[in-house]
């Protein structure tokens, strides 16, 4: 039979051991936090949004962003994953595989090809403009990457940007 009161001498020492292996966990979860790059955040501003093919049922659009940035290493997108929503309605959301490399310092435009099937947000887009070519857009989601433990980089802009029909 065990003896109670050495189970109650080991009990505080394995407490401590406890305690001590969860202080040692945080303090090496805090390093792994710091060796994350740190990077300034990116700027997309949409600069236009064509209408490549007004079909009633099925519209398509390219989506131009103007992207910069600030940081002193090249930045290689492997893809976008985002939501726009124009005139304050959810628009159009995906994925675009389309890879490309930011320069360090400095900035490029981006074709981001938009599909969308909802008649009714079209609609309602244009019923909102008023017979304006400006529209406000937000934008937002994040930029895949392939830099070590800095694999998604999220990104949130709003503005105004011009609205074109490509015929």
């Amino acid at each position: 039979m065990t003896d109670p009161i050495r189970v109650c001498q080991v009990l505080p020492r394995r407490s401590s051991m406890t305690k001590m292996a969860l202080v040692l966990l945080v303090v090496a979860l805090q390093g792994c936090s710091t060796l994350r790059p740190k990077l300034e955040p990116i700027r997309l501003m949409i600069s236009s949004v064509v209408m490549t093919s007004p079909d009633m049922f099925n519209q398509q659009f390219v989506v131009r962003m103007h992207v910069e940035n600030p940081n002193d290493r090249e930045i290689a997108v492997q893809s976008v994953d985002y939501k726009l929503f124009l005139q304050g309605d959810g628009f159009a959301d995906g994925v675009s595989n389309r890879s490309f490399k930011l320069p360090a310092k400095g900035e490029q435009d981006v074709d981001l090809p938009v599909r969308t099937a909802f008649t009714s947000s079209f609609g309602r887009l244009i019923s909102r403009l008023n017979g304006s070519k400006r529209v406000e857009y937000v934008i937002e989601g994040t930029l895949q990457t392939d830099i070590t433990l800095l694999k998604k980089i999220p990104f949130r802009e709003s503005g105004t940007a011009e609205l074109a029909v490509m015929r």
